[in-house]
């Protein structure tokens, strides 16, 4: 279970979070809400091991090998291809079977037909697309996202919500998103930070 207790981040003088309590069971779903500049990136950084609170306390029992992050950039190398990028994740991850894993994300996700191109040349859905298969590549205990739906068309937004609705008996979910109402149905527990 993931637990924050008075959970605080500062940098320097500037606090970005303040009193955060919340509790996440291994196979549940944190939907996150709030306004720019309410702390939710910061809250993620901090589940997916990025960021180190300032105060209070946060346990998060997974290894960090075992968590998937989507933040604001893709944290693609855009002078790659798809099917490098992810062969490189994948070896770094160490996945069994990665080049069947990788060919079954990048036909999900609508990216085979052009997985021989070079990044810098996809769109910002198709950016946002890949970075889906490379945080789902190693088959993660907790997938933290932010603003997945960033850039993504309707049929990019609709396979995320098919992943999303499948995913969820495998994996637990920290979400943050302006669009709520998306993804409200999946939640098994809500956080609005103001």
């Amino acid at each position: 279970m993931i637990r924050a207790r008075g959970l605080e981040k500062r940098y320097g003088d500037k606090r970005a979070l303040r009193g955060v309590a919340f509790d996440l069971a291994r196979d549940g779903f944190l939907l996150v809400t709030g306004p720019n500049g309410s702390g939710k990136t910061t809250l993620l950084r901090l589940c997916a091991g990025l960021a180190v609170p300032t105060a209070g306390e946060l346990h998060v029992p997974f290894e960090r090998g075992r968590i998937g992050y989507i933040g604001h950039e893709p944290l693609v190398y855009r002078e790659l291809t798809a099917l490098e990028n992810l062969d490189l994740y994948g070896r770094l991850y160490r996945v069994a079977e990665r080049r069947e894993r990788t060919g079954m994300l990048l036909e999900r996700f609508a990216l085979w037909d052009v997985r021989h191109q070079r990044v810098d040349s996809y769109s910002r859905g198709m950016l946002q697309r890949l970075a889906l298969c490379r945080a789902l590549l190693h088959a993660p205990e907790l997938l933290v996202l932010d603003e997945p739906y960033s850039g993504l068309d309707e049929e990019g937004a609709a396979l995320l919500d098919r992943e999303l609705e499948e995913g969820r008996a495998a994996a637990a979910f920290v979400v943050a998103t302006h669009d709520p109402a998306r993804i409200e149905r999946l939640a098994s527990a809500k956080l609005a930070l103001a």
